[in-house]
């Protein structure tokens, strides 16, 4: 009697739970063209730096040639110029203030030397904070019918909160996604990753792994930074992500479940969780150099 009892009581408990909506919650750049700003053959679309972004389009030319975000702090953002003729977004990572949009054109390639094409100042203040880290962007792409937002709204049907979705999310991943290393030693500059293109192939490197958990987060609304820095002396890329139960989610990779903390899910696929966590220890080798 006691046991029927019992497991009545814990049915009706989880019953009393409210599933998680896992219907996609996409927030996709626009060009509005309420604020603009042209010159030589640049265009820049600044209508919804309230949300976190700006779009760009070069038109011209040259071989090569680089877009500068310069954030409030004085942190220089580069992209190479990718795609002509579109506007392309690029996230306002560093906050309130004031930020430098500067293109610049190769003028010699074998001396690696450049000449700025366009350059402007805008002031930004966000709707909030967590906007930047909502939107597709350059480095982490999705609208809404990529494979990758079809595959977090899947792999969400029986979460309960957002925590639940980061860690379906993070270990669909880990368990499905391997590291590629030759693509790692042959990587060349300009290299942009593709969500899609990672869940297709199944393999990736750490900016591919740090994109597609971006991607599958922020199309469930869950915002997720993809932070690219220093661990020890090795360049990698990992994430952070916020969550209401527990703020954002950006020290060390453990979860007991209830708390996450760093999310990098390139070391967590390719090495046992003891080992991670004794490599990683308390966080502090992880340096943040960019922000998208």
């Amino acid at each position: 009697l006691f046991c029927i009892t019992g497991c009545s009581n814990n049915d009706s408990k989880k019953e009393s739970k409210k599933l998680r909506d896992s219907s996609p919650q996409l927030y996709l750049p626009s060009t509005d063209y309420q604020v603009t700003y042209q010159e030589n053959n640049v265009s820049v679309d600044a209508s919804h730096t309230s949300s976190g972004y700006i779009m760009v389009n070069y038109s011209g030319h040259n071989e090569k040639v680089k877009i500068q975000v310069t954030s409030p702090d004085q942190n220089n953002y580069t992209y190479p110029v990718t795609y002509l003729n579109q506007f392309v977004t690029y996230p306002l990572p560093g906050g309130n203030g004031t930020y430098k949009i500067t293109v610049l054109e190769s003028v010699d390639l074998t001396k690696n030397l450049y000449a700025t094409c366009f350059t402007q100042q805008i002031d930004v203040s966000l709707e909030n904070e967590y906007l930047p880290f909502l939107y597709s962007n350059y480095y982490i792409s999705f609208n809404k019918d990529s494979l990758c937002v079809k595959k977090a709204q899947q792999g969400d049907k029986k979460c309960y909160s957002s925590l639940d979705v980061v860690s379906n999310v993070y270990n669909y991943i880990i368990k499905n996604i391997k590291y590629d290393k030759e693509k790692a030693n042959n990587v060349q500059y300009g290299y942009v990753p593709d969500p899609d293109q990672t869940l297709n192939d199944k393999t990736g490197i750490c900016f591919d792994y740090a994109s597609l958990t971006c991607a599958m987060l922020r199309s469930q609304g869950i915002p997720t930074k993809l932070e690219v820095g220093y661990v020890g002396e090795v360049y990698h890329a990992w994430i952070s992500c916020y969550v209401d139960e527990t703020g954002w989610i950006d020290n060390i990779i453990e979860f007991d479940g209830k708390d996450w903390s760093l999310l990098d899910p390139t070391l967590g696929a390719n090495n046992k969780s003891k080992d991670v966590k004794k490599y990683i220890g308390d966080g502090s080798k992880y340096i943040v150099k960019y922000t998208y």
